[in-house]
Protein backbone atom coordinates (compact mmCIF):
# COMPACT_ATOMS: atom_id res chain seq x y z
CA UNK A 1 0.00 0.00 0.00
CA UNK A 2 0.81 3.88 -0.35
CA UNK A 3 0.84 5.30 2.71
CA UNK A 4 0.73 9.29 3.26
CA UNK A 5 4.19 9.98 4.00
CA UNK A 6 4.94 9.10 0.07
CA UNK A 7 2.34 11.15 -0.77
CA UNK A 8 4.08 14.16 1.05
CA UNK A 9 7.72 13.38 -0.37
CA UNK A 10 5.86 13.07 -3.79
CA UNK A 11 4.30 16.75 -3.41
CA UNK A 12 7.62 17.73 -2.47
CA UNK A 13 9.15 16.55 -5.53
CA UNK A 14 6.12 18.01 -8.01
CA UNK A 15 6.89 21.63 -6.21
CA UNK A 16 10.58 21.56 -6.41
CA UNK A 17 11.85 19.12 -9.50
CA UNK A 18 8.97 19.16 -12.30
CA UNK A 19 8.10 15.49 -11.50
CA UNK A 20 4.87 14.68 -13.33
CA UNK A 21 3.19 11.87 -14.52
CA UNK A 22 3.77 12.38 -18.37
CA UNK A 23 0.82 10.14 -19.62
CA UNK A 24 -2.14 7.78 -18.73
CA UNK A 25 -2.42 5.71 -21.86
CA UNK A 26 -5.82 3.41 -22.22
CA UNK A 27 -5.34 0.60 -24.90
CA UNK A 28 -8.13 -0.68 -26.48
CA UNK A 29 -8.39 -3.48 -28.86
CA UNK A 30 -9.97 -3.33 -31.77
CA UNK A 31 -9.52 -6.66 -33.34
CA UNK A 32 -13.36 -7.28 -33.01
CA UNK A 33 -13.89 -4.31 -35.26
CA UNK A 34 -13.25 -5.57 -38.40
CA UNK A 35 -15.27 -5.46 -41.09
CA UNK A 36 -15.01 -6.06 -44.75
CA UNK A 37 -17.20 -3.16 -45.42
CA UNK A 38 -15.42 0.12 -44.79
CA UNK A 39 -18.05 2.41 -43.51
CA UNK A 40 -19.20 -0.53 -41.11
CA UNK A 41 -15.38 -1.10 -39.73
CA UNK A 42 -15.49 2.96 -39.13
CA UNK A 43 -18.48 3.08 -37.44
CA UNK A 44 -17.29 0.06 -35.36
CA UNK A 45 -14.05 1.55 -34.11
CA UNK A 46 -15.72 4.98 -33.56
CA UNK A 47 -17.93 3.39 -31.20
CA UNK A 48 -15.49 1.53 -29.31
CA UNK A 49 -13.19 4.20 -28.56
CA UNK A 50 -15.67 6.65 -27.29
CA UNK A 51 -17.61 3.62 -25.46
CA UNK A 52 -14.29 2.73 -23.84
CA UNK A 53 -12.34 5.94 -23.57
CA UNK A 54 -15.28 8.29 -22.35
CA UNK A 55 -14.46 8.75 -18.77
CA UNK A 56 -10.84 8.72 -19.37
CA UNK A 57 -9.85 12.33 -19.13
CA UNK A 58 -12.25 12.94 -16.45
CA UNK A 59 -11.14 10.05 -14.08
CA UNK A 60 -6.92 11.62 -14.68
CA UNK A 61 -8.50 14.84 -13.62
CA UNK A 62 -9.89 13.39 -10.59
CA UNK A 63 -6.94 11.77 -9.83
CA UNK A 64 -4.57 15.13 -10.19
CA UNK A 65 -7.08 16.53 -7.64
CA UNK A 66 -7.07 14.48 -5.01
CA UNK A 67 -3.53 14.10 -5.01
CA UNK A 68 -2.12 17.16 -6.56
CA UNK A 69 -0.25 14.91 -8.80
CA UNK A 70 -0.22 16.77 -12.27
CA UNK A 71 -0.78 13.72 -15.28
CA UNK A 72 0.33 15.86 -18.86
CA UNK A 73 -0.94 14.02 -21.02
CA UNK A 74 -4.49 11.38 -21.49
CA UNK A 75 -4.03 9.36 -24.23
CA UNK A 76 -5.58 5.85 -25.97
CA UNK A 77 -3.77 3.72 -27.89
CA UNK A 78 -5.63 0.83 -30.01
CA UNK A 79 -4.73 -1.84 -32.47
CA UNK A 80 -2.42 -1.21 -35.13
CA UNK A 81 -4.87 -0.16 -38.07
CA UNK A 82 -2.98 -2.05 -40.98
CA UNK A 83 -4.49 -5.03 -39.40
CA UNK A 84 -7.99 -3.65 -39.31
CA UNK A 85 -7.93 -2.78 -42.73
CA UNK A 86 -7.17 -5.44 -45.03
CA UNK A 87 -10.46 -6.56 -46.01
CA UNK A 88 -12.16 -3.08 -46.25
CA UNK A 89 -9.37 -0.83 -47.42
CA UNK A 90 -8.67 -1.48 -51.18
CA UNK A 91 -6.19 1.86 -51.28
CA UNK A 92 -4.03 4.32 -49.12
CA UNK A 93 -7.06 6.63 -49.36
CA UNK A 94 -9.37 4.15 -47.29
CA UNK A 95 -6.59 4.13 -44.87
CA UNK A 96 -6.83 8.08 -44.59
CA UNK A 97 -10.64 7.73 -43.87
CA UNK A 98 -9.88 5.12 -40.83
CA UNK A 99 -7.06 8.23 -39.55
CA UNK A 100 -10.20 10.51 -39.70
CA UNK A 101 -12.03 8.48 -37.53
CA UNK A 102 -9.77 7.54 -35.05
CA UNK A 103 -9.12 11.47 -34.68
CA UNK A 104 -12.70 11.96 -34.56
CA UNK A 105 -12.95 9.62 -31.71
CA UNK A 106 -10.19 11.04 -30.04
CA UNK A 107 -11.73 14.86 -29.69
CA UNK A 108 -14.96 13.16 -29.00
CA UNK A 109 -13.14 11.50 -25.73
CA UNK A 110 -11.10 14.50 -24.97
CA UNK A 111 -7.83 12.79 -25.08
CA UNK A 112 -4.81 14.30 -26.08
CA UNK A 113 -3.32 11.61 -28.79
CA UNK A 114 -4.41 8.86 -30.29
CA UNK A 115 -1.81 6.11 -31.36
CA UNK A 116 -1.85 2.64 -33.11
CA UNK A 117 -2.15 4.18 -36.70
CA UNK A 118 0.07 1.61 -36.73
CA UNK A 119 2.13 -1.50 -39.20
CA UNK A 120 4.02 -4.37 -37.80
CA UNK A 121 6.17 -5.12 -41.48
CA UNK A 122 9.20 -6.72 -39.66
CA UNK A 123 9.43 -9.67 -42.43
CA UNK A 124 7.21 -8.31 -45.02
CA UNK A 125 4.38 -6.61 -46.15
CA UNK A 126 1.08 -7.17 -47.87
CA UNK A 127 -0.69 -5.66 -50.51
CA UNK A 128 -2.88 -4.35 -47.88
CA UNK A 129 0.28 -3.17 -45.56
CA UNK A 130 1.52 -1.38 -48.49
CA UNK A 131 -1.35 0.34 -49.39
CA UNK A 132 -1.09 1.61 -45.41
CA UNK A 133 2.50 2.95 -45.64
CA UNK A 134 1.46 5.09 -48.31
CA UNK A 135 -1.63 6.55 -46.51
CA UNK A 136 0.60 7.47 -43.49
CA UNK A 137 1.91 11.07 -45.46
CA UNK A 138 -2.07 12.17 -45.78
CA UNK A 139 -3.14 10.86 -42.78
CA UNK A 140 -1.08 12.38 -40.87
CA UNK A 141 -1.72 16.30 -42.66
CA UNK A 142 -5.45 16.18 -42.52
CA UNK A 143 -5.73 14.53 -38.72
CA UNK A 144 -4.39 16.62 -35.46
CA UNK A 145 -4.71 13.93 -32.81
CA UNK A 146 -3.25 10.74 -34.71
CA UNK A 147 0.30 9.91 -34.22
CA UNK A 148 1.74 6.92 -36.67
CA UNK A 149 4.07 3.84 -36.12
CA UNK A 150 5.81 1.37 -38.31
CA UNK A 151 7.93 -1.54 -37.04
CA UNK A 152 10.70 -2.44 -39.63
CA UNK A 153 12.96 -5.08 -37.55
CA UNK A 154 13.07 -7.32 -34.55
CA UNK A 155 15.81 -9.77 -33.44
CA UNK A 156 13.79 -12.62 -34.43
CA UNK A 157 12.81 -11.44 -37.91
CA UNK A 158 16.04 -9.12 -39.24
CA UNK A 159 14.97 -5.99 -40.72
CA UNK A 160 12.53 -5.34 -43.82
CA UNK A 161 14.97 -3.28 -45.90
CA UNK A 162 12.37 -2.85 -48.45
CA UNK A 163 10.17 -1.12 -45.37
CA UNK A 164 13.24 0.55 -44.51
CA UNK A 165 13.59 2.11 -48.15
CA UNK A 166 9.93 2.62 -48.75
CA UNK A 167 10.06 4.81 -45.31
CA UNK A 168 13.13 7.29 -46.24
CA UNK A 169 10.25 8.28 -48.95
CA UNK A 170 7.10 8.24 -46.90
CA UNK A 171 8.68 10.15 -44.19
CA UNK A 172 10.35 12.73 -47.17
CA UNK A 173 6.37 13.25 -48.44
CA UNK A 174 5.17 13.44 -44.72
CA UNK A 175 7.72 16.48 -44.27
CA UNK A 176 6.38 18.05 -47.32
CA UNK A 177 2.44 17.38 -46.39
CA UNK A 178 3.29 19.50 -43.40
CA UNK A 179 5.83 21.92 -44.30
CA UNK A 180 3.33 25.34 -43.80
CA UNK A 181 3.83 23.96 -40.24
CA UNK A 182 7.80 23.05 -40.07
CA UNK A 183 7.32 19.35 -41.11
CA UNK A 184 5.46 18.88 -38.12
CA UNK A 185 3.99 15.65 -39.21
CA UNK A 186 6.75 13.85 -38.75
CA UNK A 187 6.88 14.20 -35.14
CA UNK A 188 3.60 12.19 -34.95
CA UNK A 189 5.55 9.59 -37.12
CA UNK A 190 7.96 6.96 -35.56
CA UNK A 191 9.80 3.68 -36.98
CA UNK A 192 10.87 0.75 -34.93
CA UNK A 193 12.91 -2.66 -34.19
CA UNK A 194 11.49 -4.47 -31.76
CA UNK A 195 8.64 -1.82 -30.72
CA UNK A 196 7.03 -3.40 -27.39
CA UNK A 197 3.18 -4.19 -27.23
CA UNK A 198 2.64 -2.16 -24.52
CA UNK A 199 4.29 1.13 -24.94
CA UNK A 200 2.47 4.39 -23.53
CA UNK A 201 4.61 6.77 -24.74
CA UNK A 202 3.35 8.65 -28.23
CA UNK A 203 4.25 8.39 -31.17
CA UNK A 204 5.18 5.25 -30.75
CA UNK A 205 2.17 3.60 -28.59
CA UNK A 206 0.18 0.89 -30.00
CA UNK A 207 -2.08 -1.59 -28.50
CA UNK A 208 0.08 -5.00 -29.23
CA UNK A 209 -2.02 -8.14 -29.82
CA UNK A 210 -1.07 -9.64 -26.76
CA UNK A 211 -2.93 -7.41 -24.87
CA UNK A 212 -6.35 -7.64 -23.04
CA UNK A 213 -9.23 -5.89 -24.77
CA UNK A 214 -8.61 -2.84 -22.61
CA UNK A 215 -6.18 -2.02 -20.03
CA UNK A 216 -4.17 1.18 -18.39
CA UNK A 217 -0.61 1.97 -19.00
CA UNK A 218 1.09 4.34 -17.03
CA UNK A 219 4.39 6.28 -18.39
CA UNK A 220 6.18 8.49 -15.32
CA UNK A 221 8.45 11.47 -16.06
CA UNK A 222 11.16 13.15 -13.58
CA UNK A 223 14.65 14.15 -14.86
CA UNK A 224 14.48 17.29 -12.37
CA UNK A 225 14.24 14.66 -9.63
CA UNK A 226 16.98 13.03 -10.25
CA UNK A 227 19.13 15.75 -11.13
CA UNK A 228 17.93 17.15 -7.55
CA UNK A 229 19.28 14.19 -6.08
CA UNK A 230 22.70 13.68 -7.66
CA UNK A 231 23.17 17.78 -6.96
CA UNK A 232 23.65 16.56 -3.17
CA UNK A 233 25.87 13.90 -3.79
CA UNK A 234 28.77 16.08 -6.55
CA UNK A 235 31.94 14.72 -6.51
CA UNK A 236 30.64 11.21 -5.09
CA UNK A 237 31.78 7.93 -6.38
CA UNK A 238 30.42 5.79 -8.77
CA UNK A 239 28.81 3.12 -5.82
CA UNK A 240 26.89 6.41 -4.18
CA UNK A 241 25.90 7.78 -7.54
CA UNK A 242 24.28 4.53 -8.55
CA UNK A 243 22.28 4.31 -5.69
CA UNK A 244 21.14 8.04 -5.70
CA UNK A 245 19.94 7.13 -8.90
CA UNK A 246 18.24 3.61 -8.33
CA UNK A 247 16.78 5.40 -4.65
CA UNK A 248 15.35 8.58 -6.52
CA UNK A 249 13.68 5.82 -9.62
CA UNK A 250 11.88 3.94 -6.94
CA UNK A 251 10.11 7.02 -5.65
CA UNK A 252 9.67 8.48 -8.64
CA UNK A 253 7.79 4.94 -9.97
CA UNK A 254 5.64 4.79 -7.12
CA UNK A 255 3.90 8.29 -8.49
CA UNK A 256 3.34 6.03 -11.68
CA UNK A 257 2.15 2.78 -10.00
CA UNK A 258 -0.22 5.37 -7.15
CA UNK A 259 -1.94 6.99 -10.46
CA UNK A 260 -1.81 3.46 -12.38
CA UNK A 261 -3.70 1.67 -9.96
CA UNK A 262 -6.33 4.50 -8.87
CA UNK A 263 -7.10 4.97 -12.67
CA UNK A 264 -7.63 1.05 -13.28
CA UNK A 265 -9.62 0.60 -10.23
CA UNK A 266 -12.20 3.46 -10.73
CA UNK A 267 -12.61 3.05 -14.78
CA UNK A 268 -12.86 -0.93 -13.96
CA UNK A 269 -10.38 -1.31 -16.60
CA UNK A 270 -6.99 -3.80 -15.97
CA UNK A 271 -3.77 -2.30 -14.99
CA UNK A 272 -0.82 -2.79 -17.82
CA UNK A 273 2.42 -1.80 -17.18
CA UNK A 274 4.51 1.35 -15.60
CA UNK A 275 6.86 2.84 -17.81
CA UNK A 276 10.05 3.72 -16.22
CA UNK A 277 11.20 5.93 -18.81
CA UNK A 278 12.32 9.79 -17.78
CA UNK A 279 10.78 11.72 -20.57
CA UNK A 280 12.21 15.20 -20.48
CA UNK A 281 10.30 18.58 -21.46
CA UNK A 282 11.92 22.16 -22.88
CA UNK A 283 11.52 23.31 -18.96
CA UNK A 284 14.86 24.43 -17.87
CA UNK A 285 15.46 21.67 -14.70
CA UNK A 286 13.40 19.09 -16.61
CA UNK A 287 16.34 17.56 -18.68
CA UNK A 288 18.26 13.77 -18.88
CA UNK A 289 21.19 15.40 -20.69
CA UNK A 290 21.15 18.15 -17.17
CA UNK A 291 21.44 14.86 -15.09
CA UNK A 292 24.29 13.77 -17.57
CA UNK A 293 25.99 17.30 -16.81
CA UNK A 294 25.42 16.29 -12.89
CA UNK A 295 27.53 13.22 -13.32
CA UNK A 296 30.59 15.23 -14.93
CA UNK A 297 29.96 16.29 -18.28
CA UNK A 298 30.80 19.78 -19.62
CA UNK A 299 27.57 19.17 -22.23
CA UNK A 300 26.01 16.08 -23.36
CA UNK A 301 28.15 15.05 -25.79
CA UNK A 302 31.09 14.88 -24.12
CA UNK A 303 33.60 11.94 -24.07
CA UNK A 304 32.14 9.26 -21.27
CA UNK A 305 28.67 10.41 -22.43
CA UNK A 306 27.48 7.12 -23.36
CA UNK A 307 28.81 5.33 -20.19
CA UNK A 308 27.28 7.72 -18.19
CA UNK A 309 23.68 7.32 -20.60
CA UNK A 310 24.40 3.18 -19.70
CA UNK A 311 24.80 3.97 -15.94
CA UNK A 312 21.72 6.39 -15.32
CA UNK A 313 19.53 4.05 -17.70
CA UNK A 314 20.45 0.70 -15.78
CA UNK A 315 19.88 2.34 -12.13
CA UNK A 316 16.47 3.96 -13.35
CA UNK A 317 15.40 0.31 -13.96
CA UNK A 318 17.12 -1.35 -11.61
CA UNK A 319 15.37 1.02 -8.48
CA UNK A 320 11.83 1.28 -10.76
CA UNK A 321 11.23 -2.95 -11.00
CA UNK A 322 11.15 -2.53 -7.23
CA UNK A 323 8.56 0.03 -6.68
CA UNK A 324 5.96 -1.76 -9.32
CA UNK A 325 4.54 -5.33 -10.02
CA UNK A 326 4.55 -4.75 -13.88
CA UNK A 327 7.29 -2.67 -15.37
CA UNK A 328 7.43 -2.55 -19.61
CA UNK A 329 7.29 -0.12 -22.46
CA UNK A 330 10.29 1.46 -23.59
CA UNK A 331 11.94 1.93 -19.39
CA UNK A 332 14.59 3.88 -19.62
CA UNK A 333 15.63 7.40 -20.60
CA UNK A 334 14.78 9.28 -23.59
CA UNK A 335 16.90 11.40 -24.74
CA UNK A 336 15.11 13.38 -27.42
CA UNK A 337 16.90 17.24 -28.88
CA UNK A 338 14.20 19.02 -29.37
CA UNK A 339 11.78 18.33 -26.10
CA UNK A 340 15.27 18.57 -23.74
CA UNK A 341 16.65 22.23 -22.99
CA UNK A 342 20.33 20.57 -22.21
CA UNK A 343 20.23 18.08 -25.29
CA UNK A 344 19.76 21.70 -27.05
CA UNK A 345 22.22 23.72 -25.81
CA UNK A 346 24.62 20.38 -26.34
CA UNK A 347 23.59 20.38 -29.88
CA UNK A 348 24.54 24.64 -30.57
CA UNK A 349 27.76 23.81 -28.62
CA UNK A 350 29.19 21.38 -31.41
CA UNK A 351 29.26 18.77 -28.11
CA UNK A 352 26.41 16.45 -30.26
CA UNK A 353 26.24 15.20 -33.33
CA UNK A 354 23.78 12.74 -35.24
CA UNK A 355 26.68 10.14 -34.83
CA UNK A 356 27.08 10.28 -30.75
CA UNK A 357 23.23 10.74 -30.77
CA UNK A 358 23.74 7.10 -32.71
CA UNK A 359 26.23 5.69 -30.34
CA UNK A 360 23.68 6.67 -27.26
CA UNK A 361 21.12 4.78 -28.41
CA UNK A 362 23.04 1.79 -27.80
CA UNK A 363 22.37 2.23 -24.34
CA UNK A 364 19.27 4.09 -23.76
CA UNK A 365 15.19 3.12 -23.98
CA UNK A 366 14.67 4.65 -27.26
CA UNK A 367 16.65 5.99 -30.27
CA UNK A 368 17.25 9.30 -32.61
CA UNK A 369 14.47 10.86 -31.33
CA UNK A 370 12.45 14.63 -32.05
CA UNK A 371 15.87 15.21 -34.32
CA UNK A 372 15.43 18.09 -37.03
CA UNK A 373 17.46 17.60 -40.20
CA UNK A 374 18.09 19.66 -43.39
CA UNK A 375 15.13 19.32 -45.81
CA UNK A 376 16.92 18.42 -48.42
CA UNK A 377 18.10 15.28 -47.20
CA UNK A 378 17.83 12.55 -49.51
CA UNK A 379 15.20 9.41 -49.12
CA UNK A 380 17.89 7.06 -49.52
CA UNK A 381 20.30 9.24 -46.47
CA UNK A 382 16.98 8.72 -44.21
CA UNK A 383 16.56 5.03 -45.24
CA UNK A 384 20.34 4.56 -44.40
CA UNK A 385 20.04 6.44 -40.99
CA UNK A 386 16.87 4.42 -40.36
CA UNK A 387 18.98 0.79 -40.77
CA UNK A 388 21.43 1.60 -38.39
CA UNK A 389 19.51 2.25 -36.01
CA UNK A 390 17.29 -0.77 -36.84
CA UNK A 391 20.54 -2.58 -36.41
CA UNK A 392 21.55 -1.61 -33.33
CA UNK A 393 18.13 -2.53 -32.24
CA UNK A 394 18.72 -5.82 -33.74
CA UNK A 395 21.49 -6.89 -32.71
CA UNK A 396 21.43 -5.51 -28.77
CA UNK A 397 18.04 -7.09 -28.47
CA UNK A 398 16.49 -3.95 -27.56
CA UNK A 399 13.76 -1.27 -28.91
CA UNK A 400 15.26 1.25 -31.14
CA UNK A 401 13.33 3.99 -33.09
CA UNK A 402 14.06 7.00 -35.19
CA UNK A 403 11.63 9.98 -34.71
CA UNK A 404 13.42 12.66 -37.33
CA UNK A 405 11.90 15.67 -38.81
CA UNK A 406 13.45 16.65 -42.53
CA UNK A 407 12.04 20.64 -42.37
CA UNK A 408 11.38 21.45 -45.78
CA UNK A 409 13.11 24.62 -46.64
CA UNK A 410 15.26 24.93 -43.57
CA UNK A 411 18.96 23.80 -43.32
CA UNK A 412 22.08 23.67 -41.30
CA UNK A 413 21.95 27.16 -38.79
CA UNK A 414 18.08 27.27 -38.87
CA UNK A 415 16.04 26.46 -35.70
CA UNK A 416 12.69 24.93 -35.95
CA UNK A 417 9.90 25.97 -33.06
CA UNK A 418 7.26 23.24 -32.61
CA UNK A 419 5.69 24.29 -29.52
CA UNK A 420 4.30 22.60 -26.18
CA UNK A 421 6.21 19.84 -25.14
CA UNK A 422 8.05 19.11 -28.63
CA UNK A 423 9.97 22.64 -28.02
CA UNK A 424 12.07 23.89 -30.54
CA UNK A 425 15.61 22.32 -32.24
CA UNK A 426 18.58 23.64 -34.13
CA UNK A 427 18.50 21.62 -37.50
CA UNK A 428 21.82 19.21 -37.36
CA UNK A 429 23.81 18.26 -40.13
CA UNK A 430 23.52 14.95 -41.43
CA UNK A 431 26.57 13.02 -43.37
CA UNK A 432 26.18 13.66 -47.25
CA UNK A 433 27.91 10.69 -48.54
CA UNK A 434 25.46 8.14 -50.18
CA UNK A 435 24.33 4.81 -49.39
CA UNK A 436 21.85 4.78 -51.95
CA UNK A 437 23.28 1.33 -53.52
CA UNK A 438 22.58 -0.42 -50.23
CA UNK A 439 19.44 0.66 -49.17
CA UNK A 440 17.71 -0.23 -52.47
CA UNK A 441 18.93 -4.07 -52.54
CA UNK A 442 15.95 -4.77 -51.16
CA UNK A 443 15.01 -7.81 -49.60
CA UNK A 444 15.32 -8.10 -45.68
CA UNK A 445 19.07 -8.06 -43.36
CA UNK A 446 19.29 -12.07 -41.68
CA UNK A 447 18.00 -12.01 -37.95
CA UNK A 448 21.42 -12.53 -36.16
CA UNK A 449 22.86 -15.95 -35.04
CA UNK A 450 21.64 -15.22 -31.44
CA UNK A 451 17.99 -14.57 -32.15
CA UNK A 452 17.65 -18.86 -32.61
CA UNK A 453 16.92 -20.00 -29.46
CA UNK A 454 13.87 -21.87 -29.83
Amino acid sequence: MINILEVNETNKMIEKDNLDVRTITLGINLMDCIDSDLKRLKEKIYEKITKTGKHLVSTGKEIESEYGIPIVNKRISVTPIALLGGDACKDPEDFVTLAMTLDEAAKNVGVHFIGGYSALVSKGMTKAEKNFLYSIPKALSVTDRVCSSVNLGSTKTGINMDGVRLMGDILLETAKASKEKDSIGCAKLVVFCNAPDDNPFMAGAFHGISEADQVIHVGVSGPGVVKNALEKVRGENFEILCETIKKTAFKVTRVGQLVAKEASKRLGIPFGIIDLSLAPTPAVGDSVAEILCEMGLEYAGAPGTTAALAILNDQVKKGGVMASSYVGGLSGAFIPVSEDQGMIQAVEAGALTLEKLEAMTCVCSVGLDMIAIPGDTKASTISGIIADEMAIGMVNQKTTAVRIIPVIGKGVGDKVEFGGLLGFAPIMPVNTFSCADFVNRGGRIPAPIHSFKN
